[in-house]
């Protein structure tokens, strides 16, 4: 047995019980998933489920507001993805000088990426509370009227959003700093000597060494965010006002767990994986140059 053979047996060896992992943990529920989506599994037929092949697909586009509420998730993510990179962006830039106390304001800023999720959404629904949250009172202060955040839609689609960017943008923020950190002050010493002011050496020296950087947190953030549950379904208490506030995560499992189709929510699963590999597929071609 040549040397090359036993270094390829050892390979295996300790690769082996990784591979079994993910396939016991990703592949078969991804393929159970899309055998489920086949199927017409619900409350009737829990048992028993028969094949019934891509009904559900077909299905899935004469919903009377899919393309109303896919709308709504490319909204949901977009808003959430520029306000995330901006102040994401403008906290990194203001971490990265030398000014006092900059561990204090870094453990602050990191705060709400750091709190668990769940809390931090079911307290941002409190102080959206009409009556005493403390959003209304200090737009009280301010010499503004309460806002009935949850009485409608476009209010409650602007609650969850506020909250999800409040929680996002230390990501952005952490990935943007490294970045910053890794940029050799020589180039900056060598612009101010030039003469370059601080917007110049901005974009000709921040912004393209930081070109790089953010796209793999943008890819990351975009899944997150496409597939944020917990924060439209606790900020706005599942859906309210009357379910004209779902994305398409919440939505099927509104389908799922509380209408229990669970065939028709595991070919929408599908369907919403495929729309963020395209998304992913995209952002490949646009950080290789391919798409202007």
């Amino acid at each position: 047995m040549s040397t090359q053979t036993k270094h390829n047996q050892y390979a295996l060896i300790f690769i082996g019980p990784a591979m079994l992992v993910l396939l016991v943990v990703i592949a078969y529920p991804f393929f159970y998933n899309i055998y489920m989506s086949m199927t017409n599994w619900n409350m009737y037929h829990f048992r028993n489920p028969e094949f019934i092949g891509l009904k559900h697909y077909a299905r899935l586009f004469t919903e009377p507001d899919i393309f109303k509420i896919f709308g709504k998730t490319l909204a949901w993510t977009a808003i959430n993805l520029v306000f995330h990179f901006i102040l994401g962006l403008s906290a990194a830039l203001l971490l990265n000088n030398k000014i006092k106390a900059r561990p204090i304001y870094r453990a602050l800023l990191i705060l709400p990426w750091a709190m668990p999720q769940y809390i931090s959404a079911l307290t941002w629904r409190g102080m959206f509370n009409l009556e005493y949250g403390s959003v209304n009172l200090l737009l009280a202060k301010i010499g503004i009227e309460p806002i009935g955040w949850f009485s409608s839609e476009f209010w409650a689609f602007l609650a969850p959003s506020i909250t999800n960017i409040w929680l996002g943008f230390p990501f952005i923020m952490v990935i943007a700093l490294g970045g910053l950190q890794s940029i050799p002050e020589e180039l900056y010493e060598a612009a101010r000597i030039d003469g370059a002011g601080a917007w110049r050496r901005f974009r000709s020296i921040t912004l393209p060494m930081l070109k790089p950087v953010p796209t793999p947190a943008l890819v990351l953030g975009t899944i997150w965010t496409f597939n944020n549950l917990n924060v439209i379904w606790l900020v706005t208490n599942q859906g309210m006002p009357a379910d004209k506030t779902h994305i398409l995560v919440t939505y099927v499992y509104k389908a799922a767990f509380t209408y229990y189709r669970y065939g028709y929510a595991a070919a929408f699963s599908v369907l919403i994986f495929l729309i963020l590999l395209l998304i992913v597929k995209l952002y490949r071609k646009a950080g290789a140059g391919e798409i202007s």
